[in-house]
């Protein structure tokens, strides 16, 4: 049989019952679109968490405190007290291959400005803090050393905080706002940011002396974290080095023992990230694919029905001289037109949520176009397959019982 021919024939005897044809599609479409919408978006939040760690910088090395463990079980770092401002002070002094240390402290608070108040985190670092994070004055300017010693109340505020506690056109500088019920002076803004690959404010937080943050509003003598600047990209691993080295003899740690710490550059932290990411993505894949499989059961179930509805229509046909063969091909096309056709709308609606969903979160969109060919491909596959028994069924009916078949 010529193949345009079977082509018109098919599409002619799926156009007869719409509403039928169309709720046999839709398991496909909803398959289809929830694997390229999953896919597109896990390769969305991977840029753009390979984009954010950029922009903090790929000679960032973070020292951070180790999880405390009992019994053989994580209990988290909370309680961990392993790293001191004097750590800092020994890396800026003995490690070559770093050019900036910052020790880090936060806190959550509430920032009060006259009637307005917000809820914001307060970071406090050393002065090379914006620049090892990649933050940059928008106006006014950073603290000093001397108000590290000084335990000066100032600050620096992203533009969130400028939003939310500001009117509009109205300078910040000079103004005092209390976190808590500690009053600061600001001193600078910041430049805005926007959000990070993980979808979190990178403009809503506050930046004070580290001193400031530690004794005033924790009262504690140690620091959650420190984060440094590697000379290069090609030592970042020779830094890491000489920070583990220089701690591990602060630490009185003996040799073979357990770090207290944890030391991550850039490139370790992008490799983490997107294997969680991928693990995620890879999970509700394989969700989405068990949608295309129910929706390849759903059109066999139809195929088997249709069958059986034109049972007369088989007979006739048969009797007049059409081929097993023909009648093979016939209901595996219309099987195959009824993919391909669920496998193209669902691409589409797959494509269209994707860039609403990444344009939503602020994410970059990207179309995974290997991905694209592979659902076309297996929906002529999967319509192959779903279609084959009951057009077999059809092909083998016997033409004198079907022209009885009422």
């Amino acid at each position: 049989m010529d193949i345009l021919n079977l082509i018109r024939i098919s599409a002619k005897a799926l156009l007869r019952n719409k509403t039928r044809t169309a709720l046999s599609m839709l398991g496909i479409v909803i398959g289809i679109a929830a694997v390229i919408a999953v896919v597109n978006l896990g390769e969305g939040l991977k840029q753009g968490t390979a984009d954010q760690l950029s922009d903090m910088g790929t000679n960032l090395i973070m020292v951070m405190r180790a999880n405390q463990r009992r019994g053989g079980v994580s209990m988290g770092s909370g309680n961990v007290q392993s790293l001191k401002v004097h750590d800092c002070e020994l890396i800026a002094k003995n490690a070559k291959n770093v050019t900036m240390v910052s020790p880090v402290v936060n806190s959550g608070g509430q920032l009060v400005n006259g009637s307005k108040n917000w809820s914001g985190t307060v970071y406090g670092g050393s002065p090379d803090y914006l620049e090892i994070r990649k933050y940059e004055i928008a106006t006014g300017v950073n603290f000093t050393d001397d108000d590290v010693k000084k335990y000066a109340k100032v600050g620096l505020i992203g533009q969130t905080i400028v939003k939310e506690l500001f009117d509009d056109g109205e300078d910040p500088i000079g103004k005092i706002i209390r976190v808590g019920n500690m009053p600061f002076k600001v001193i600078g803004t910041l430049k805005e940011k926007g959000q990070n690959g993980m979808g979190m404010d990178q403009d809503d937080l506050v930046v004070m002396p580290y001193s400031t943050v530690q004794k005033r509003m924790l009262g504690q003598d140690f620091i959650q974290q420190i984060v440094c600047s590697a000379a290069s990209e090609s030592v970042a691993d020779a830094a890491v080095e000489e920070i583990e080295s220089i701690l591990r003899v602060s630490h009185k740690i003996p040799e073979g023992g357990e770090n207290d710490f944890e030391v991550r550059t850039q490139q370790e932290m992008l490799e983490m990230m997107s294997s969680m990411t991928g693990m995620i993505t890879t999970v509700l894949v394989a969700i989405a694919l068990i949608s295309l499989l129910v929706g390849c059961i759903g059109i066999m179930n139809i195929m088997y029905v249709t069958v059986t509805e034109r049972t007369k229509e088989i007979g006739l046909r048969m009797s007049i001289g059409a081929k097993n063969s023909a009648i093979l091909m016939q209901f595996l096309t219309e099987s195959i037109i009824l993919s391909l056709i669920g496998g193209v709308i669902g691409l589409l609606l797959g494509i269209g949520l994707s860039y609403i969903v990444a344009m939503a979160m602020s994410m970059p969109f990207i179309v995974n176009v290997p991905w694209m060919f592979i659902s076309f491909v297996s929906c002529a596959i999967l319509g192959l397959i779903s279609g084959f028994f009951p057009a077999l069924k059809a092909s083998r009916t016997d033409p004198i019982n079907a022209l009885r078949y009422e």
